[in-house]
This record gives structure tokens, C-alpha cells and sequence, in this order.
């Protein structure tokens, strides 16, 4: 294309929008806006700007549901299913976008977009320009000129075919003018377009190689082969001509807008980041580079001091600290700096300034000296590491923010900051750069103006978080739950859990040879040596030369995937094998090497990180490594536990961890009278469960009654869902829904708790744990079913899950004063879900057996009694 080359883009709105809804799974952002529509669309529009870079541009719409086309034929687009409402409420956010992008948009009454399009290229190619259609419908391809091309998506977004004549040419043999004849013949599905009965592409294709238009065609019906056919032509004649005029784009609608009005310059970033930020498409924003960067807010000026010496002027009674790490993350990164922020105004002290101060070390261990920071553990953790002790701090920005909206993505302080409308810092990848360009900047100042912003940040946005979380009721649970636990989670951190290097080699060296063996054995079975590790040549085995039945079928094959080889497993023994090979490769590479990769050299230990601010339940999840997740249901997965040992000579581990705790808490929550009973009289709660929803004794439950009536009580601790309990018994949709109703009808007071909370949420959007965490879930009032169905689950579920998660580290705050009040060397190690794993001298064995059972039962007062099991031994596998 010349430089000044003229170039109309033209886009079939409607058309694109469809195929963007229909091609990307149902997204809504935090507001329970659906967004699917509106990204395909806008991701489309950025991929046109970048590659076409149109002079002028235009989105034509529909306006409205009848044309002129209707007069001649009212079935027109008959069939067509009506807008589902979640692509309708799409389209205004679609046309806000347009504006800022600052994109031109059109629509003519009486008329389709497909005219307006026809009209304005038409218009175009006269003018000398060069004209591109972007439409997911097949009709513009009649369009196709030596100066108009027509770009239609197929699946997806990205999947576009591009029709010149050329193209036209070779894929039908037709000249683009032709497609309207061929319309005519074999009619159109999609628009409800008749064409003849019985002649389908092939057909047209070949009459119109004949006889080149219609018109010809149906004047020379004498000299088509085939009597029957004839027939056809013949009867349908007319219907033929005005399915033709129904297909053809009108090229004269009386469009009041040309080329000047189309003129395309740029878009208003600012605008763009707005709507992006509103919808919650975070990757656009990040996408957006030097554009976006033209978008971000003016930074205020901050004056701020390099401390090469510590005086009172910055050890004052009231701060704030931003301790920056540079790394993959704190346990491994580098401290390279503190910003701090006071009454007298805002520093960046040197991390060797810091270290080398006993003032600073002496302020920083001061409990009087009130501190606010982000992320409390990490700043203990990382302090700690430099011999600097961190008391006295009174509020954590990331844990305000995650008790205010835990389903608020993304804990770098930036976007936190944003949240609660600090916007004068920028990303951390502005300052240290992305990937591997990623380093420390040579200039001093820039890093230390970064920090300062940080700390100042704290400062200011702390006062509003306090306040919202005593709207909200939820300072208690901030100031007596997630803040000194931070403390105790640091503290765990740093501790770290002892581990037998040489038994995990070992158990890899045995687990190697197991692989080896079951390898051996499914050769043997499959009659040949394959990579079992290639579905490709996995699915050839199975289906093709085993004759397995096919269940699902992927791009590149069929499917070998973990839920269509249990289907499979009782067709063939091979399968058992692979299934176990998959599991025991799992086991091998995730957990067994994948411990040995990050235990210290020096001190055999692992230091996992707690994830505080993470998951929307509260439960507090584990990383680098994830201890919590280490599979257990296998053997081979719990002997991974022996690997797990105390730190020191003549100690133990012990384990405690709650019996039913959520199945407890529903009883409590739901106040039901029968399961509140069978906790207060010690029953076992499955049998009771099978006794009333099977009307029998206790005598006449049988091990599968009392497994069925156990599915269900953890189900509906999870949001039951018939599906779901058909999928884990094994049994009928309807069977599953029967089971249920009559648990529900035995359980009056949990059915209650399940209508009474479902409501709760839609009135408030979100629902609340026992101390008041709260969660929102937004698409509980979506009108799609399946989103709903998800919220309902959701909201029944989240005040059992978070309770019991509130409840475990109430225990962990109250264990750890009690082992201090006690003085005693036992040390708290892991969480993992309901349970706590300390490790303890054998001398203190004793009284940690009448302790922390005491102290985790008391944590909490429900109206029914905690329970607690314990075991310990020279392992964490044999603390069971």
C-alpha cells in the first residue's frame, strides 16, 4: 500500500459480536457484567488497528429487526432464535467502546448493515480506495472486488478467511458477483432465505458453470439434465428470483454519511483505559504499552530524602514501611531497599543503612512504635533474614484489601494502591522492567523515589480501608485474626519443616523402577512399546488398534484424558495400568523432585510460603512448595509424608487436626435440629444421616448406605448439585436428585439454610462467615443458569468453607499464646486444611496431648461440640 493510500475498514458489527459471544466461554467481571461479547470484540478491533491501520473506519449495526427485505418475503430471517440476554446486555458497553476508540458508528432504519456496508465501499472503490470488510457472515463475500476485500471470522476469532475474486474463484468457481445467484438457488438457512428445494451448493455451482446467472439459468430450464431437477427449477421459479433479491446487498441505501465523516485518527487512551478498567480486562490494559502508558494518570511530585544516617526525624512514633525484594519472591529475593513514610515526610533508607543501624534495629523491634506496612509476613520474613525484628505493626494494606474484597485479582502493591484510589505509583514493571530484562535500576533515585511512593501510599489509603472495615464489621477480624496471624505464619515460615533428603531419593530411585514395571507390563498388554506419555500415539493404541470405544475426540486426535480413561477403565486392564503410570509419573516429577528442588542445602529444610491473601474462602493455601496438596489418597502419595521429619534429635511430630469441622459448622449455621442432635450425642454422622433418609435402625445401615449418605453430606458442604452426585456414587441423575430431596426432607433446617442463604446473597451480593469474611458472588442474579447455578453452590457453601477456615486460625492464634503462656519448645510447623502439624520434644508430648485438643475445640463457641483426633510420631506419615 502506497503512503497515502486511502483505506476504508468496514466492520459488520452485529455480525462480529455474535461470533464473539458464541466463540468465547460466558465471562463477567466483578461487577456481574457479562464481558465475553465486549472482549472478542474489542480484541478483534485491536488486531484490525494494528495490522490494517485504516485511514477511515466504520462499524455498521442492524437497526432494527425488520427491512425492506421483509416486505418482499415477512419470513425473512424467520427462523433465527432470539438474542440470548446475555449477549444484548453486551451491546451498549460494544458501542461505549467505539466511542472510545473513537471509531465512527452507523445505522440506517429499514435497513441492514450489510447494505450500509454494500453502499459505502461501493462509494469507496469510486473514490480510489482500498476497502476491507471484517464480517462473520458469508453473504458480504459478494462484495469482493478488485479493490474490496472481505475477511470472515470462522471458529474463533483468530481463524479468518480472506475472499478476493481470486479466492472466490478457486473455492467455488464462481465470480463474486455470482454468490447472489448461487443464494438464489440453494437458499440461506441463516436468513431463512427458500432457494429451491433440493439444490444444495454443489448444484448451484455447477448450473451456474452452465449458465452463468440465474436469470439465464431459469430461461434455459429446457436445457438442464435431469427431469427431476427441472421439475424443480420449473416450480420454484419465482421463489428462486426473490430469494436472489433477498441475498443481494443493496449498494444505494440512502446512507447519510461519506468518507469524511469516517476519517480515522486515533483513540482516547485515556477513555480506552477506562472502559478496559471498568470490564475488568486486565490483559488489554497490560497489552496496551506506550499506549496505555500515555493513559496513566499524572503522577503528583513527591519530595523524599536518601538516608545514609538514621535520626530521630525517621524513627518516629507512627510510620509506614514498604520492604522491597527483588526475585521470584521473598523467601529467595534480595532486600534492596525501604521506603518509608512518617509526619516528617518520606525516605528511602538503603538495606545496608537499615542492617548496619541499632536505632533502626531497635525502632523496628519497638511493639510502641506503630508501623503500617503491605504484607506484613513477607516484611517480618525478609527483615528477619538481615537480623532486623519487626513489632509493633497495626495494619497490613494487602490483608485490609483482601478482607474488603477477596475477589480482587492481583497483589502487586500498584494495583492494591489503585484500588482504593492511590494512583501517584507506578507498576513495579515500569520502574524494574519485564522478564529477562527485569533488573534493579543503576539509578539510585529511581528506586528510591519508587519505595518512598509505596510507603507514602500506605499511609494514605490506610485511614479509608480502617473505615471500611468497621462499615462492614470486620475490623475485629482484621485487627484479632489476619494481623497476628500474619505474625505466627511469618514465624512458620522462617522455621521451616525438616526433610530426609536421602528418603525422598530413595523413593524416587523405587518409584523409577515402578514406572519401569508398569511400562513393561502395558507393552505387553497393548502388543507393542509406545511413548505412553504421547496422547497421539496413546489414543492410536486404545481406540485404533484396541478398539476401545471412542468418547471424546480432540483437534489432534482422540482424547486421552484422566476422566475419558476412568470411563474406559473396566473396558480394558491397560487402562488401570496407564491411569496408575500417569499418577505415579505425577507423584514422581511434581512432589518427590519437585521437594528435592527447594530443600536448603545447608539446613535440609523447605521454607513454604502461606498464601494469606489468595483464595476467596479465607483458607490459606501453601506455595514453593505447595505442602497442602500432597496427594494422600495413594500410598505411594502419603509415604511422601515420610520424608517429613522434626528438626531436632529426640523430637516428634505431632498432628492434630478437627473431625468434620464443616459438617459441624453447617449444623451450627443451619441450627438443624436432628444433625445438631447427632453431634451432641457423638453419633457417627453418616449412619445417622442413612438412618433418616433411609428410614431405618442403626442396626439396618448398611457400608453402602452409610457411603451414600456420606457423598451427600459432603456434598452439600461443597453446594450439592444432582450431577455432581450421580458423577461420585455412580448412579442416575434422577436417582442422585431423589437422594437429595429426601436428605433435604429429613434435614428441614439445612434446606432452609440453603433457600435463606441463595436469597441473603441475591439482596446483598455477597454472603459472610461466621466472623464476618465476606464473599461476593455477582453472578448470583446472572440469567444464565449455569453461571447462576455455579453462585448458588457458591453462596451455600462459601459461610461453612470460610468458617471453618476462620475457625482454624483463631486455633493457631490461640495455640501459639498457649504455648508461650506454657513455655514450652513445641513449635507449630504446617496448616494444611484442618489440620495443624507442630514438632515437639518427646518430654512435652504429654501435656501437648491435653492441650491442643483443649485449646483447638474452645476456639470458637458453636452449639455444637468441636472435635479433635491427634496422633505423632517420627514422621508427619506417622503422626496418623
Amino acid at each position: 500500500m502506497g503512503k497515502n493510500k486511502k483505506k476504508l475498514v468496514l466492520i459488520d458489527g452485529n455480525s462480529i459480536a455474535y461470533r464473539a459471544f458464541f466463540a468465547l466461554p460466558l465471562l463477567n467481571n466483578d461487577k456481574g457484567i457479562h464481558t465475553n461479547a465486549v472482549y472478542g470484540f474489542t480484541t478483534m478491533l485491536q488486531k484490525i488497528l494494528d495490522e490494517e491501520k485504516p485511514t477511515h473506519l466504520l462499524v455498521a449495526f442492524d437497526a432494527g429487526k425488520t427491512t425492506f427485505r421483509h416486505k418482499t418475503f415477512k419470513e425473512y430471517k424467520g427462523g433465527r432464535q432470539k438474542t440470548p440476554p446475555e449477549l444484548s446486555e453486551q451491546f451498549p458497553f460494544i458501542r461505549e467502546l467505539l466511542n472510545a476508540y473513537q471509531i465512527k458508528q452507523y445505522e440506517l432504519e429499514n435497513y441492514e448493515a450489510d447494505d450500509i456496508i454494500g453502499t459505502l465501499s461501493l462509494q469507496a472503490e469510486k473514490d480510489g480506495y482500498e476497502v476491507k470488510v471484517i464480517s462473520g457472515d458469508k453473504d458480504l463475500t459478494q462484495l469482493s472486488s478488485d479493490h474490496t476485500t472481505v475477511a470472515i471470522t470462522r471458529k474463533g476469532m483468530t481463524d479468518i478467511e480472506v475472499y478476493t475474486p481470486e479466492h472466490i474463484k478457486e473455492k467455488y468457481g464462481l465470480a463474486p458477483e455470482q454468490i447472489i445467484d448461487m443464494k438464489g438457488l440453494m437458499g440461506d438457512n441463516s436468513d431463512n432465505i427458500p432457494g429451491v428445494p433440493g439444490v444444495g451448493e454443489k448444484t448451484a455451482i455447477k448450473l451456474l458453470g452452465q449458465f452463468e446467472t440465474l436469470e439465464k439459468l431459469l430461461d434455459s430450464i429446457d436445457e438442464v439434465s435431469g427431469k427431476k431437477l427441472k421439475e424443480k427449477l420449473e416450480e420454484f421459479k419465482d421463489q428462486a428470483i426473490m430469494s436472489k433479491e433477498l441475498a443481494t446487498i443493496m449498494r444505494e441505501a440512502p446512507v447519510e454519511i461519506g468518507m469524511d465523516d469516517l476519517q480515522y485518527e486515533e483513540w482516547n487512551a485515556d477513555k480506552v483505559v477506562a472502559i478496559y478498567k471498568e470490564l475488568g480486562f486486565n490483559s488489554l490494559l497490560e497489552k496496551m504499552g506506550s499506549e496505555g502508558e500515555t493513559a496513566q494518570e499524572e503522577m503528583k511530585d513527591l519530595s523524599y530524602e536518601i538516608v545514609n544516617e538514621l535520626t530521630d526525624e525517621h524513627l518516629t512514633s507512627e510510620a509506614s514501611l514498604y520492604i522491597e525484594i527483588f526475585g521470584e519472591n521473598y523467601q529467595v529475593g534480595e532486600m534492596i531497599g525501604i521506603g518509608l513514610n512518617n509526619k516528617n515526610g518520606n525516605y528511602f533508607i538503603p538495606t545496608d543503612t537499615a542492617a548496619g543501624s541499632e536505632r533502626f534495629k531497635e525502632w523496628a523491634a519497638d511493639e510502641n512504635k506503630k508501623k503500617k506496612v503491605f504484607d506484613a509476613k513477607k516484611s517480618i520474613v525478609s527483615l528477619q533474614k538481615k537480623g532486623i525484628d519487626l513489632n509493633g505493626v497495626e495494619f497490613d494494606l494487602l490483608i485490609a484489601s483482601y478482607i474488603l474484597n477477596p475477589s480482587e485479582s492481583g497483589d502487586d502493591f500498584a494495583s492494591v494502591a489503585k484500588r482504593h484510589g492511590y494512583h501517584d505509583v507506578q507498576p513495579d514493571e515500569a520502574v524494574y522492567g519485564k522478564g529477562a530484562k527485569r533488573k534493579v535500576p543503576d539509578d539510585e533515585a529511581v528506586l528510591a523515589e519508587h519505595l518512598a511512593r509505596k510507603a507514602a501510599g500506605i499511609n494514605l489509603v490506610a485511614s479509608d480501608c480502617v473505615d471500611g472495615l468497621k462499615e462492614n464489621h470486620q475490623l475485629e477480624l482484621f485487627l484479632d485474626l489476619e494481623l497476628p496471624l500474619s505474625i505466627i505464619l511469618a514465624d512458620m515460615e522462617a522455621t521451616g519443616v525438616k526433610v530426609d533428603v536421602q528418603r525422598l531419593k530413595d523413593m524416587n530411585k523405587d518409584l523409577t523402577e515402578r514406572l519401569k514395571q508398569i511400562e513393561e507390563d502395558i507393552f505387553k498388554m497393548a502388543g507393542e512399546e509406545f511413548n505412553i506419555n504421547s496422547p497421539k500415539q496413546l489414543g492410536v493404541v486404545l481406540f485404533e488398534k484396541l478398539g476401545l470405544p471412542v468418547i471424546k475426540k480432540t483437534k489432534t486426535g482422540y482424547s486421552t484424558s484422566a476422566d475419558v480413561l476412568e470411563k474406559l477403565e473396566s473396558k480394558h486392564d491397560v487402562v488401570r495400568q496407564i491411569l496408575h503410570y500417569r499418577q505415579l509419573g505425577k507423584l514422581q516429577s511434581t512432589y518427590i523432585e519437585g521437594l528435592l528442588k527447594v530443600v536448603h542445602e545447608d539446613s535440609h529444610k523447605v521454607h513454604t510460603r502461606f498464601n494469606q491473601a489468595l483464595t476467596q474462602t479465607g483458607r490459606l493455601s501453601s506455595t514453593d512448595p505447595n505442602l497442602q496438596n500432597i496427594p494422600i489418597r495413594l500410598e505411594e502419595g502419603r509415604k511422601i509424608r515420610q520424608a517429613f521429619i522434626p528438626s531436632q534429635e529426640g523430637w516428634v511430630i505431632f498432628a492434630a487436626d478437627y473431625s468434620q469441622i464443616e459438617l459441624r459448622v453447617l449444623a451450627h449455621i443451619a441450627n438443624d435440629e436432628k444433625l445438631v442432635e447427632a453431634f451432641k450425642e457423638n453419633m457417627d454422622i453418616h449412619t445417622k444421616t442413612a438412618m433418616d433418609v433411609f428410614h431405618v435402625g442403626k442396626d439396618e445401615v448398611t457400608s453402602n448406605m452409610r457411603r451414600q449418605a456420606k457423598a451427600v453430606n459432603f456434598g452439600i458442604v461443597y453446594g450439592i448439585s444432582d450431577y455432581g452426585l450421580s458423577q461420585s456414587l455412580g448412579i442416575t441423575r434422577k436417582e442422585a436428585g431423589e437422594f437429595i430431596d429426601r436428605y433435604l426432607e429429613s434435614f428441614p433446617g439445612v434446606k432452609e439454610y440453603m433457600t435463606d442463604i441463595v436469597q441473603e446473597a441475591k439482596q446483598n451480593g455477597y454472603v459472610s462467615t461466621l466472623l464476618h469474611r465476606r464473599r461476593y458472588i455477582p453472578e448470583i442474579t446472572s440469567r444464565n443458569f449455569n453461571l447462576r447455578s455455579f453462585a448458588e453452590r457458591t453462596a451455600m457453601n462459601t459461610p461453612i468453607q470460610g468458617s471453618a477456615a476462620d475457625i482454624i486460625k483463631l486455633a493457631m492464634i490461640q495455640m501459639a499464646d498457649r504455648l508461650k503462656e506454657e513455655n514450652l519448645e513445641t513449635r507449630l510447623l504446617l496448616q494444611v486444611h484442618d489440620e495443624l502439624i507442630f514438632e515437639a520434644p518427646e518430654k512435652e508430648i504429654e501435656t501437648l496431648k491435653k492441650i491442643v485438643p483443649e485449646v483447638m475445640e474452645n476456639a470458637i463457641s458453636l452449639e455444637v461440640p468441636l472435635k479433635v483426633d491427634f496422633a505423632y510420631g517420627s514422621t508427619w506419615y506417622d503422626a496418623k
